[in-house]
């Protein structure tokens, strides 16, 4: 069972950056896939970017350039930097973790753009 908690969400202008935190309640290292999704008021949840234990990254094409996804696995966390931000950022972010044949998410995290 891995149990994660995101960190570092809130209300921010438009161009401003903000770091989220997913912290794991076991050791990453050997989990072999960890990502940030988000989901807007009535919209689909999407994916932002994924990790895998390799460190080989995807993003999706929205972010590509603004954000950086990374782990940490001396900390058990990983982290998704986001520059250059937009109102049509604004959504919960979720991180998620896929181990062997299990997917396990966090509860959210409020990211809003805003002037």
């Amino acid at each position: 069972q891995v149990q994660l908690v995101e960190f570092g969400g809130g209300l921010v202008q438009p161009g401003g950056s903000l770091r989220l935190s997913c912290a794991a309640s076991v050791s990453i290292f050997s989990i072999w896939r960890m990502g940030w999704y988000r989901q807007a008021p009535g919209k689909p949840r999407e994916l932002v970017a994924s990790i895998t234990s390799a460190e080989a990254t995807t993003y999706a094409d929205s972010v590509k350039g603004r954000f950086t996804i990374s782990r940490e696995n001396a900390r058990n966390t990983m982290y998704l930097q986001m520059n250059s931000l937009k109102p049509e950022d604004t959504a919960v972010y979720y991180c998620d973790a896929e181990q062997f044949q299990d997917v396990y998410w966090g509860q959210g995290t409020q990211v809003t753009v805003s002037s």
